[in-house]
């Protein structure tokens, strides 16, 4: 069943992509459907993603998809894809870089990646990369989902879950930081979808 719900998820995804990259290829079908009818001809090259632009979030749901369609996969220390497995960084390295964002491999580099978001669950937004640890240095990452949840490879659970943000306090939870805000601003709804 989870199986199936991830192939299908990841199919979803990849048709929401396709989908924004077509729109984006013919600029002027939007236009036309809200002035009439005519499509004017469009010269101009889609514009780049802005902090909080439709794009942007469709980009934020894309990250979201990715990262549940790989709920079930397997844990696996140093792992970074799905037919091997995941470690924590691995996972949300493998999502962010199917969509052409950039980051180091380690949790501990990864939380310095982006903007810092206080542990302020009505300040995230889906795709935001959450940091957990004890003492200095973040030792965990998730992937913020919404609605109070998020998703990581979870040492604990020995692959990869969906779970909610604000839990009990237990000895093998780490404690949430706070979150990282990736900058979107120079990618494209055209950037391709790769998948390993």
């Amino acid at each position: 069943m989870r199986a199936l719900k991830a192939n299908w998820l990841m199919r979803s995804a990849f048709r929401h992509i396709m989908a924004l990259v077509t729109l984006m290829a013919m600029p002027g079908l939007a236009r036309a459907q809200q002035g009439g009818g005519k499509v004017a001809a469009q010269k101009e090259h889609p514009k780049p993603f802005t902090a909080l632009s439709t794009s942007a979030l469709s980009l934020r749901d894309s990250i979201v998809a990715l990262a549940r369609a790989q709920v079930g996969k397997r844990y696996v220390l140093g792992g970074e894809t799905p037919s091997r497995g995941f470690d924590c960084s691995g996972l949300v390295q493998y999502v962010t870089a199917a969509l052409h964002i950039d980051l180091p491999r380690t949790a501990r580099l990864q939380a310095r990646t982006g903007d810092a978001i206080p542990a302020d669950t009505s300040r995230l937004l889906p795709g935001d990369v959450l940091t957990f640890g004890r003492g200095k240095s973040a030792s965990h990452v998730g992937i913020y989902v919404g609605d109070g949840r998020f998703v990581h490879a979870s040492t604990s659970a020995g692959r990869v879950i969906e779970t909610k943000l604000l839990r009990t306090p237990k000895r093998a939870i780490m404690p949430w930081r706070g979150a990282r805000r990736l900058d979107l601003s120079s990618h494209t709804v055209s950037d391709t979808l790769e998948l390993r």
